[in-house]
């Protein structure tokens, strides 16, 4: 018999939406989606420096759910755009509170992938008596090695006609920081400069999260405007190593005991090892853990969008 995957739920626009200002000269855009009183779920979107998109909004059953989104501070329709003061995984933590208080909600669904994960960890461990579930895919824990593997020696070997690409805009005698070398070009006064950079940074990104090429997801990535932005805020947090102590989310996954919930991991993860979900998997037993052959980091991979809309549907109390 064939197996049957789950893809997203129709197209759906959002019921509210609007600007918060969150201080510090931020306001972030938020959306909601779903029946107004549904059960209550954050989504937490890429990057850092992604943005939502309407097909995040399909992820969750509208009939069951009550979804806010929302563009985290300096990206998508947030503003203002690409600004990275005040812009640190904490003060995104105490963005999700905000949005959780306005929208009523006890607790909620917390429900995050990529640079998601880390953020949706670092707020369940920070404030897990708000958390009702959690959902979290292609784990990334913001550790030395990863960052290593991602952007000086690791990946490279996989891709190495496009790490030929990315390498290009900084010269050899920088190169054994790359991190640092883009942040000097992305920080840069010269606009042409930042944008030049920003976009090798991006499209670095974009070519290499799909198991097999997909330019519907990697040619979004070029674009100017959201390579801007998304390379800066990128870039400023993971210099910073995103103001988190060298293996905190794995070290404090005990602060999750008794959260329910799933990882969801693709076997050939570039951005994001394998090894990290494992960890969390190990460090965290009360959650399932699927490692789906046969796919890369994307959400929209076959395999990981089939178990993140089971996991959804399970914790509306929807049986296939």
């Amino acid at each position: 018999m064939t197996e049957v995957f789950r893809t997203l739920y129709p197209e759906i626009e959002p019921y509210a939406s609007g600007h918060l200002d969150v201080g510090d000269g931020h306001t972030i855009y938020w959306e909601r989606v779903g029946t107004p009183g549904g059960k209550p779920a954050v989504f937490l979107h890429g990057g850092p420096g992604g943005t939502i998109s309407p097909n995040h909004r399909r992820l969750f059953d509208p009939a069951l759910y009550d979804v806010m989104l929302f563009d985290q501070r300096g990206c998508g329709k947030s503003t203002p755009n690409a600004e990275l003061g005040a812009n640190t995984t904490w003060h995104l933590v105490a963005d999700i509170e905000r949005l959780r208080e306005m929208a009523g909600a006890k607790t909620w669904l917390v429900f995050g992938g990529s640079w998601g994960s880390t953020l949706a960890l670092a707020y369940s461990e920070k404030h897990p008596e708000r958390v009702s579930a959690l959902i979290v895919r292609g784990i990334y824990t913001l550790t030395k090695a990863e960052l290593d593997w991602y952007y000086q020696f690791g990946v490279s070997e996989m891709f190495p006609d496009k790490w030929e690409r990315f390498i290009a805009p900084i010269p050899t005698e920088e190169r054994h920081e790359m991190m640092l070398a883009y942040n000097r070009r992305l920080t840069h006064e010269d606009k042409p400069i930042r944008l030049a950079a920003a976009k090798a940074w991006s499209t670095w990104e974009g070519q290499t999260i799909t198991l097999l090429p997909e330019p519907s997801t990697s040619d979004h990535f070029e674009e100017d405007e959201f390579a801007h932005a998304f390379a800066r805020i990128e870039n400023h947090f993971f210099v910073n190593a995103g103001w988190l102590e060298e293996g905190q989310l794995i070290r404090d996954a005990f602060k999750l005991k008794d959260i329910p919930g799933v990882i969801v991991q693709g076997r050939y993860d570039m951005p994001c090892p394998a090894k990290y979900a494992w960890a969390l998997h190990k460090a965290w037993p009360k959650a399932d853990f699927h490692l789906i052959e046969g796919a890369g980091h994307a959400y929209s991979e076959p395999g990981i969008l089939d178990q993140l809309i089971r996991a959804t549907d399970r914790f509306a109390g929807k049986t296939a």
